[in-house]
């Protein structure tokens, strides 16, 4: 029963429930192979990157496609076919069995060589190059090893390579080299030199050569894998030096990796820089207690220096496994594409390297969605049989068993992409578990776009039980993603449950927003006193809309709303916005207080409704809105200012209007303050007004000293000083007094430094005139004279003439010049003279 469900079983390996990956996967080789192997037995096959070819136990060699399909069939003889070798062409074939026959022929040609010795023949290897007519060579291995050359007369020329060691059970021929085995050890034979470079001792003894026979493989043409029993050897070929030889060949082998496996050793292949080893395995059964045959073993392994790491290790399940001794297991490997073929006497196995769609059918298995999608997209053009969208959508699936709704729904936007269909199938999936909420932040909203009832759909489910998210929804979304009207009909339905709910009231102004009903959600907005409504206003131009609402907008944020007013004065008018704010003389002041600000000129008309305002509502900016406005009716103000006791402001009217003298009454009589009595008769710069200020502060000792100690610089301290009664106690006298002299010593000095500074100018440019008069003056043909506007030089140079050339530059013809009725022998220039000139008109006379 156990041998019958293996040979049924599709697996070629049994992989462990680990979370490690294995590297290699397994198939049967069948078609051909199967019809084989039910009536004969396989005893050897090698492999060439173009076929395969397969011995058998009845003396049958066939030759196979790689999908084990016959192609060709040769009966070389009644017993078993011990080994077949080809050349790197794949035209030529050796082929030896245990009766001793030796064959080599071409495959596709009439060339043909028989041989038959008296003893069976373990091995046999053609030359690599056997296609070349100067390396027809190949070798024979049984108690000799022979080396076969075509000579002249196309005759085959037998020599001994090697002989009493007992039988020669493997050879193995790569490029100049030859590797064989036999009782003793493993040998390499340099074909260049003809000589032997090494001889590799077996390790253990005890191992009988027959049953476990010696694996070799050269994995390139300087390096040869050696397995024995459970022992690995990696032997290099390497050139002696010069110096060294001596009798030596010109060639050694160092051993660069050994180590010991676990199991008995049926096979070889390197796989990069790592070695595939098939493993024969006996285990103790656990009904009979008896040692039995196991399944073989497949193991990668990484090689170091005295001991190996395992990467990898799978049993594999071949038919008859169990009849199967070690001597029957052979492994052989096609090194252009990573094939391993695993020969048994009633199966043969193909282990290949994991493609990256092995890779992820592995992931899939294991549930590691992620990771299968990230290798997917990685690879997506290498990659034939798995899809990109197949495996996000297991994801999906996956997350969603698990209960992870909020990560499957993001990951539905790097999956699904912009196919609408499976975004709409998903979202009802979603919609069946109850889990609307985890997917509506991710759906599409622009590029694709769903249909309107997706988003419905969603908007509903929120509606029902979450009114922040809902409202962060209508928030999110455009609103023409959506039947609007649908939306906006659900959210009355609830409001009539629950009309004082700010979340669905403000949810429904933007609804009503995006439907272009503005007014509607300017209502809503203003019941909620919304920091949006301004924004509203501005983006959709609802000015005409809050004429009548100017109040409401006033008491939600007056600093704002008088902003959005004065700056669209155009769309509501000033006397709009006053009238609408009639009731409301504090709003009203604001506003007016900002136009104010802005000009002066536009709102004069209410100058005068200001004037109480201030008065009531910001008296603090009374006294400057006086100063600045040139539209206040003053008398109307005095008014004001007078009921409300407003002394300051009264004061400032007074003396506009030119009652200077009430005004400094006011301040003494009101405010007693002599500092700001005095500043005032500074700034009228009026002397009644110091006569007055004087006369009231004659009898009060701290007017006086305040008088005298600001008085000295505007009226003289005598007309003062000389007003005190006797025997009147000043406070601070001398103090103010000594003041009065400093001032008056440093009057003194600024007069003595002034005329110091003005004598040296003076002086400065007496001089700078002096030395300007005494420079030469330029007369030429183009200068003419200022009387007779003739030129001022004659034609005729030869002739006399006089010419006067004054100071100024001015320049006469001397009998063009009036005659001087003063005494004075002095003449001054006509033309600087009449406009009253200083004395750069003075005369500078020129004869010839």
């Amino acid at each position: 029963q156990e041998t019958r469900s293996n040979e049924e079983s599709t697996d070629e390996s049994e992989e462990d429930e680990s979370e490690e990956e294995p590297k290699l996967k397994y198939e049967r080789l069948s078609n051909g192979v199967t019809e084989i192997l039910q009536k004969d037995a396989a005893s050897c096959m090698t492999v060439h990157e173009k076929f395969l070819a397969l011995g058998t136990h009845y003396g049958k060699v066939y030759l196979l496609d790689v999908q084990g399909n016959i192609t060709q069939k040769f009966d070389v003889s009644p017993v078993k076919i011990n080994q077949i070798s080809l050349d790197e062409s794949g035209e030529h074939m050796g082929v030896c069995s245990e009766d001793g026959k030796v064959q080599v022929f071409g495959l596709y040609s009439a060339e043909e060589f028989h041989e038959t010795f008296d003893c069976p023949i373990k091995i046999v290897a053609v030359h690599p190059h056997f296609v070349r007519s100067h390396f027809k060579q190949f070798v024979t291995g049984g108690k000799k090893l022979l080396l076969y050359e075509r000579g002249w007369m196309n005759r085959w020329k037998p020599s001994v390579l090697h002989e009493g060691e007992g039988n020669i059970r493997n050879v193995k021929w790569r490029g100049h080299l030859i590797a064989w085995a036999n009782n003793m050890g493993v040998k390499i034979l340099d074909m260049i030199s003809k000589q032997r470079i090494t001889n590799v001792p077996r390790d253990d003894i005890s191992l009988r050569p027959d049953m476990y026979p010696c694996s070799l493989c050269w994995k390139d043409n300087l390096t040869l894998i050696i397995g024995w029993g459970n022992s690995v050897k990696i032997c290099s070929v390497k050139e002696r030096h010069a110096s060294e030889m001596r009798d030596l060949p010109n060639r050694y082998v160092e051993i660069v990796f050994q180590f010991d496996t676990e199991f008995y050793i049926s096979g070889l292949a390197p796989l990069c820089d790592q070695l595939v080893i098939l493993s024969y395995v006996k285990e103790i059964s656990e009904k009979t207690e008896v040692e039995c045959c196991a399944r073989p073993r497949l193991d990668i392994v990484q090689p170091l220096p005295e001991s190996c790491e395992e990467i990898s290790s799978d049993a594999l399940t071949v038919r008859g496994f169990q009849e199967n001794e070690c001597r029957d297991y052979h492994l052989e490997y096609s090194e252009g594409e990573s094939l391993f073929y695993i020969i048994s006497p009633r199966d043969v196995v193909v282990a290949k390297e994991r493609d990256q769609d092995d890779h992820i059918d592995w992931l899939l298995e294991k549930k590691k969605y992620e990771e299968a999608l990230m290798a997917a997209e990685i690879s997506q053009k290498t990659i034939k049989k798995h899809k990109i969208l197949d495996i996000g959508l297991a994801y999906i699936n996956h997350l969603v068993e698990k209960g992870e709704y909020d990560l499957a729904a993001r990951k539905c936007q790097k999956i699904l992409g912009k196919n609408t269909e499976l975004w709409e199938f998903e979202v009802y999936k979603f919609k069946e578990i109850g889990q609307l909420k985890a997917i509506s932040r991710y759906l599409p909203r622009r590029d694709p776009v769903l249909k309107p009832l997706i988003y419905e759909m969603v908007l509903h489910e929120f509606l029902e039980s979450d009114y922040e998210g809902f409202a962060t929804l209508i928030k999110e979304w455009p609103g023409d993603l959506y039947n609007n009207t649908i939306i906006v009909q659900a959210v009355v339905d609830h409001l009539k449950k629950d009309p004082q709910n700010r979340t669905l009231l403000q949810t429904l102004a933007e609804l009503y927003t995006y439907d272009q009903r503005y007014g509607r959600a300017l209502e809503i907005y203003l019941t909620l006193r919304h920091k949006d409504v301004f924004q509203l206003i501005h983006k959709h131009n609802l000015f005409s809309s809050i004429r009548d609402k100017i109040v409401l907008l006033m008491d939600f944020d007056s600093e704002k709303a008088v902003d959005m007013l004065l700056d669209n004065e155009d769309k509501i008018s000033i006397d709009r916005v006053v009238e609408e704010l009639e009731n409301r003389p504090e709003l009203q002041h604001v506003y007016l207080h900002k136009l104010f600000k802005r000009d002066h000129h536009k709102g004069q008309r209410y100058h005068e409704k200001q004037i109480s305002l201030y008065a009531e509502y910001d008296r603090p900016n009374l006294l400057p809105f006086l100063r600045d406005s040139t539209h206040c009716p003053l008398e109307k103000a005095l008014e004001i200012c007078q009921q409300r006791n407003f002394v300051e402001e009264t004061v400032y009217l007074l003396s506009r209007m030119g009652n200077s003298r009430s005004a400094l009454k006011m301040i003494m009589e009101e405010l007693q303050d002599v500092d700001k009595a005095i500043e005032f008769a500074k700034e009228q710069d009026d002397g009644e007004l110091w006569e007055d200020l004087i006369l009231y502060s004659i009898d009060k000792p701290p007017f006086i000293t305040g008088l005298l100690n600001n008085i000295g610089t505007h009226v003289d301290p005598i007309l003062l000083i000389h007003r005190i009664k006797e025997g009147m106690e000043i406070p601070n006298l001398r103090d103010s007094l000594v003041k009065i002299l400093q001032d008056y010593n440093l009057q003194i000095l600024l007069r003595e430094g002034c005329k110091k500074i003005l004598v040296a100018d003076s002086l400065s440019l007496l001089k700078k005139m002096h030395r300007t008069q005494m420079r030469g003056v330029l007369v030429d043909e183009e200068n003419i004279c200022e009387s007779c506007l003739s030129p001022i030089l004659p034609s005729d140079a030869s002739k006399s003439f006089n010419v006067v050339v004054f100071h100024c530059r001015h320049m006469f013809h001397k009998e063009c010049l009036p005659v001087s009725n003063t005494v004075s022998p002095v003449q001054f220039c006509n033309i600087c003279s009449a406009k009253h000139r200083g004395p750069g008109s003075a005369i500078l006379e020129m004869k010839k």
